[in-house]
């Protein structure tokens, strides 16, 4: 099996239960077991311009899975769970039920038209870094560091959702 990092959103809708409910579905998938869930963080609307406060707030969450299916399959798997949370695809970086990224893959680097991995932007995205860090302090992201490092330097930009 191998052990892949996912990180989980939305700002539409009942997110905690869609965040939930993705989970779960996750999980009744017979080639995937959920190993690990970090807490539930919110932040801010990211936008292709930046931080946008006129946007629903996000909910996020970050899991370590181990799977036998391959990148492809589990993007495909992933973007299933998705559409039957109500994930409507209309426009890049649009406010959505529910968002499902694939952020690392065992060790493996892909870079596809449909797939990179390890995420070209998980780097840099708090909401990705701070609930990973909370489930593996010892976690690296290839050609970037230590997870907690990265974090830490952005810790302020998410909270903890009560």
């Amino acid at each position: 099996m191998t052990r892949a990092i996912l990180a989980l959103g939305g700002n539409l809708g009942d997110i905690h239960k869609n965040l939930l409910s993705a989970i779960s579905t996750l999980g009744e998938n017979p080639d995937l077991r959920v190993n690990k869930v970090s807490s539930f963080y919110a932040s801010n609307a990211l936008t292709l311009d930046g931080i946008d406060k006129t946007k629903p707030d996000y909910l996020n969450a970050v899991i370590e899975v181990s799977t036998t299916l391959d990148p492809q399959q589990l993007l495909a798997f992933c973007n299933q769970v998705e559409l039957g949370l109500g994930r409507v695809r209309q426009e890049r970086w649009a406010s959505r039920t529910i968002d499902i990224d694939i952020i690392t893959f065992g060790e493996e680097l892909i870079a596809t038209e449909s797939l990179s991995i390890p995420h070209p932007r998980a780097f840099e995205r708090a909401f990705v870094l701070v609930p990973w860090a909370q489930i593996d302090s010892e976690a690296s992201l290839s050609g970037h560091g230590k997870v907690l490092d990265l974090a830490n330097s952005l810790k302020d930009q998410v909270w903890i959702f009560a």
